[in-house]
């Protein structure tokens, strides 16, 4: 992450300039950095939404209750491929894709 050099008045600040505003400031690891504040959506998830994270949720049960044979299997495959990085995550994918 590039380093970045704040405007005088806003050396020695931290945190929001105003009661209203959308950007605060922050110092990390010896570097002050500047992020914008999120509103997250508060609301009940759609339909789709529900999908996707049952989906998810049956390949990890699923990936939990792999056999030791079955994850041998994998990891060969693992070893062969180059898409992922880590087994998890390849994991993961194989079991979602099986999901449809």
């Amino acid at each position: 992450m590039s380093k970045i050099k704040l405007e005088v008045p806003f050396q020695s600040f931290r945190g929001k300039v105003c009661k209203h505003s959308q950007i605060i400031f922050k110092e990390m690891y010896g570097t002050r950095f500047t992020s914008q504040i999120c509103n997250p959506f508060t609301g009940a998830p759609s339909e789709a939404q529900t999908a996707v994270q049952t989906k998810i949720k049956t390949a990890a049960a699923a990936v939990k209750s792999l056999t030791t044979q079955e994850r041998a299997a994998y990891l060969a495959q693992f070893k062969t491929q180059k898409k992922y990085r880590s087994f998890p995550g390849f994991l993961m994918a194989q079991e979602l894709a099986k999901l449809g």
